[in-house]
């Protein structure tokens, strides 16, 4: 059989590569070219802005950037010669698979969600949630956990494979723990729950097995808690974790609160922190030094206090605290950045809010940054050339640059001006589709409209 297959093959062989040239080339003929014509072009690596530049883009990846340059005939047009036009923004923080209710608190919220919901229901929530997100003008997320078993993986592979809608995910599955996980206190029958969201480990054969488990499920990161309250995963346990990680080419974000659990992960070397509301100098110090970005997460806040599910009261109060959680969260923010810590930004939203599409939700953390005292740029760079490098997708993401994905967004206001203008993009393109265009009345590239 063996033979006769080997010698088919030989036979068949002549056609076959002859048809598959004749197929390439008219492939190569056919492919249609998509130029932008952009009014301002961000440049977000040098900080300066284009007029009337140009974006050549073939099969979905830019070919061409430069101010004036010829369109070749037939090209399909896309005039934004009245817009602004920018990188797609990258979110390094997201619970695509998570919505809570603000009259719970997180606790009751996860209990509500992984004992009344299946992971095939939060998929579905997902895709809801991640078309929000991509329409308001992120193309690519970092998702990084409480998305059930694999539930992740699942919608990251349906966006793909253009079942629905949805920005570029880098999934997590689900996160590495202390024994636990984030939940509260829990009865013995009710602890079977923790395994839907968490992988506990005790040990650093536990740790390694865990993130060996992660990589089999699809994991395109590994995301860890390190600590939850006096529960704590060792400075010996995070090492293995980074170890095996790194040594399968996956990067690891690090959930830490506070400065103990910052400390650890920085020693152990992960490649970010989340969080870090409460972080000492010689952290930060450390951070920098071993090339560890911060995501700080600080418009979580800021969106619960909009769900306006709170009684007088109740508002009153965490608004007292939202002062004071603002204030502490800027000043650890100014004193990273001039410790030298690279800064990538990340929403942490899981909170419904009224009116407001997930994606819409996710921009309270421009202005948290900007209220820290960062330029227009720098907050700009924190979704686009930082965010594509904590990825480690720089060659792909991050910029309008040749050899990128022909990830694109369109404002009619001028960001550079003011970074709340980014919460108004008109024009959306993931990989070279366009997904929503408010900005060009008639424009004919329906042949480069997503129909998912």
């Amino acid at each position: 059989m063996k033979r006769f297959i080997t010698t088919l093959g030989l036979i068949l062989f002549p056609f076959t590569l002859s048809s598959l040239s004749a197929q390439t080339i008219q492939t190569r003929q056919t492919a249609k070219v998509v130029a932008i014509k952009a009014g301002r072009l961000i440049d977000v690596r040098h900080g300066n802005v284009i007029s009337d530049a140009v974006i050549l883009i073939e099969r979905g990846m830019i070919t061409a950037v430069g101010k004036d340059l010829i369109i070749p005939s037939g090209a399909s047009v896309i005039d934004l010669s009245n817009a602004t036009v920018m990188p797609g923004l990258i979110d390094c923080h997201t619970h695509l698979l998570n919505s809570f209710d603000s009259d719970l608190d997180d606790d009751q919220n996860m209990i509500r969600i992984v004992s009344q919901m299946s992971t095939a229901s939060r998929a579905l929530l997902g895709a809801s949630l991640a078309r929000e997100v991509l329409e308001a003008g992120f193309t690519t997320v970092r998702d990084v956990g409480n998305s059930g078993i694999n539930g992740d993986i699942a919608l990251r592979d349906a966006i793909k494979a253009g079942w629905v809608r949805g920005p570029r995910i880098l999934a997590s599955t689900r996160a590495l723990s202390p024994l636990g996980g984030q939940f509260g206190q829990l009865s013995p029958d009710a602890q079977k729950i923790i395994e839907q969201e968490y992988v506990a480990i005790s040990g650093v054969e536990e740790a390694r097995r865990a993130v060996r488990q992660a990589i089999y499920d699809g994991a395109d990161l590994i995301k860890v808690i390190v600590g939850v309250g006096p529960r704590l995963l060792s400075l010996e346990e995070m090492k293995v974790i980074v170890e095996e990680a790194h040594r399968a080419d996956r990067r690891v974000a690090a959930h830490a609160v506070d400065n103990q659990t910052a400390r650890i992960a920085a020693e152990a070397g992960v490649d970010s922190i989340e969080h870090a509301y409460t972080i000492s100098d010689d952290v930060l110090k450390l951070m920098a030094e071993k090339h560890i970005f911060l995501v700080p997460t600080d418009g979580t806040v800021e969106s619960y206090l909009e769900t306006g599910d709170m009684t007088p009261e109740q508002y009153k109060q965490a608004a007292v605290f939202k002062r004071a959680f603002v204030e502490r969260n800027q000043q650890r923010l100014k004193r990273a950045i001039n410790a030298g810590v690279r800064i990538a930004a990340g929403s942490d939203v899981y909170y419904r809010r009224p009116k407001k599409t997930r994606g819409q939700a996710s921009f309270r953390m421009f202005r948290a940054y900007a209220a820290s005292g960062m330029s227009t740029i720098e907050v700009i760079r924190t979704a686009t050339l930082n965010a594509a490098e904590l990825l480690g997708m720089s060659e792909r993401l991050g910029s309008v640059e040749v050899g990128r994905f022909a990830d694109i967004i369109a404002i009619a206001e001028d960001p550079l001006s003011d970074t709340t203008a980014l919460e108004h993009a008109g024009f959306v393109m993931k990989g070279g589709i366009v997904v929503l265009d408010r900005l060009t009345k008639g424009a004919n590239h329906n042949s480069l409209t997503d129909s998912h």
